[in-house]
């Protein structure tokens, strides 16, 4: 079981372009998946603070969603984002910076997902991502 969500969010890593230009990985523990961005000087936004750029980190963000749904069960394709709401609550400082999401409700076709980034400490998020996707489930989970 825990074999298969690995190898599903190792393929939803590798499979989507966009999180490999962000250099995203994820680690899991157990249930829990925490997504890494780790900095690189091509995310940054503002050079004079430096900072994150604000698309870098909604797009962190909404890719960690999609990797936390990666992990509920098999799907025929990548969940489709409906819609997100991203608050940027502090600056993304020029450091790693980490996330996780919250899958509060998953129903047959629609999934709401709330995620929460922060760098040094997990207390003080740096920004917040609520979203709706639409989901694909395989033809062997929907039997």
């Amino acid at each position: 079981m825990s074999e298969a969500r690995d190898v599903r969010l190792a393929r939803t890593l590798t499979e989507v372009p966009y999180m490999r230009f962000l250099g995203m990985s994820a680690d899991l523990a157990g249930d829990e998946m925490t997504a890494v961005l780790p900095f690189s000087q091509h995310l940054v936004g503002n050079v004079l603070l430096p900072a994150l750029h604000g698309g870098v980190i909604g797009a962190f963000l909404e890719m960690t969603a999609l990797c936390q749904l990666s992990l509920l069960e098999p799907l025929r394709r990548q969940p489709r984002t409906i819609d997100v709401t991203i608050e940027y609550l502090r600056p993304g400082r020029a450091v790693t910076t980490y996330a996780r999401a919250d899958v509060r409700k998953v129903g047959r076709r629609i999934a709401n997902v709330h995620v929460e980034a922060w760098q040094e400490a997990r207390a003080l998020p740096v920004a917040a991502l609520r979203g709706h996707f639409m989901l694909s489930p395989s033809e062997e989970s929907a039997s």
